[in-house]
Order: structure tokens, then sequence, then C-alpha cells
């Protein structure tokens, strides 16, 4: 029996081996919760052991994907990750804290504030220059006092969110997404025309780390 965690900026994805048991809390609720396999970026004491986030992603993506050539997109609060698989075997990785910084934190952020149902909002049809989730508050809400309205300006920045996170795992023509923006329509409607977007779901890391796990046993 073990326990599995991926402590994420805002949200830790928890399994408990033994049951089954899949849950999700706020990260900032755990801080007695101990696990004894974990990745993440505030794993750090959490765990007996840890695995970094790129091979979790990598491993838990080879569960869920029946495929040898494919590529996975993490879209984290805090970052954007992504691995490149070319005949079975990893072909390139990456991570970034610059071009993706905050940008799950900050939709969700901006999402709470205006209460919006994001299954009504269509995609939007400019797309703002955005390089970071941070910075791209600025042109959302000039773009509101500009008289642009909300739904329109959010569809506007989620579309740069989703442009900025494409050209960052090099414009694949299809791609698995893992994270919390697989429960965003509005974001998998915001890639470009012609894209295909298939969701992993938030457990992605997770089931990496119940690989590593049935290798110890």
């Amino acid at each position: 029996m073990a326990v599995l965690a991926d402590f994420g900026t805002s949200w830790t994805k928890i399994l408990d081996t033994e049951s089954g048991e899949r849950r999700i809390e706020k990260t900032k609720d755990l801080a007695s919760f101990k696990a004894d396999l974990a990745t993440g970026h505030n794993t750090n004491n959490r765990a007996r052991r840890t695995v970094n986030e790129l091979i979790a992603l990598g491993n838990g993506s080879m569960q869920q994907v029946d495929n040898k050539e494919y590529t996975v997109l993490d879209v984290g609060s805090r970052d954007v990750k992504y691995v490149k698989f070319v005949r079975g075997k990893v072909a390139e990785m990456n991570w970034s804290a610059k071009c993706g910084a905050l940008t799950g934190f900050t939709l969700e952020l901006i999402l709470n504030y205006f209460s919006v149902d994001l299954a009504r909002i269509k995609p939007g049809k400019g797309t703002m220059g955005i390089t970071c989730g941070v910075l791209g508050m600025e042109q959302l809400f000039e773009a509101i006092a500009s008289g642009q309205s909300i739904e329109a300006a959010l569809a506007d920045f989620t579309r740069g969110l989703a442009t900025n996170a494409y050209q960052f795992i090099g414009r694949p023509r299809r791609f698995y997404l893992s994270g919390g923006m697989c429960e965003n329509p509005l974001f998998l409607k915001s890639f470009p025309p012609g894209v295909e977007v298939l969701p992993l779901g938030r457990f992605v890391l997770v089931e990496g780390l119940r690989c590593e796990y049935e290798l110890e046993r």
C-alpha cells in the first residue's frame, strides 16, 4: 500500500494504491499531509521519495496513450511542460515557468472573479499576445476598460494562453493535454483550427508515480 501525490501549486492530486481512491485537495490545506511517493512543485519534505515532474508526465502518459509517437502537454497553475515521444522513446522534453508563468492560476483567478460560465463562451476571434498569465491580466482588464465585453476579452485572453502553450510545444497537429485545463472547455476550443487536442485528465503525473511504485515492489 502507498499514497501517491502530485503536489501542484494550487491543487494536489492523491491516489491510494490500496483502495484505488483518487481525490483532489487544495495544496494549501495539506500542510501536515505526507505521501510515500510524490512529484510536483510543492513536494519538498512531503514524501519519502520524489520523482521529477517530466519523468512522471512521460511515464503517466504512456499508460493512457496507445501511440508510439506523440506529444503530451501539461498546463499547471505555475508552469507548462511537455514530453515528446518518437518511436516509443523520449525525443524531447522541456519545462518553463517563464512563457507559461502562472498560466493556470491566473485563469482560475480571473474566472472566479468574474463568475462566468465557460461552456457558454465562444472561442476568441482575436488573440492577446500573452507571454505569461500575469502580464496577460493587464491586457485583459485594459480590453474590458476599452469597452470589450467580459466574455469576449476572456475568450481572447484564453486564446492567447493556448497559442503561447501551443507554440512552446512545437505546434504539432495533434497532442495530448494533461492537468486542470482538461476541464476548461474554452481553453480546449482556443487552439488553432484543425489542431486535435486530446485531454487525459488531471491524474497523469500520479499515474506516472504509480509506474515508479510498481517498479519498487
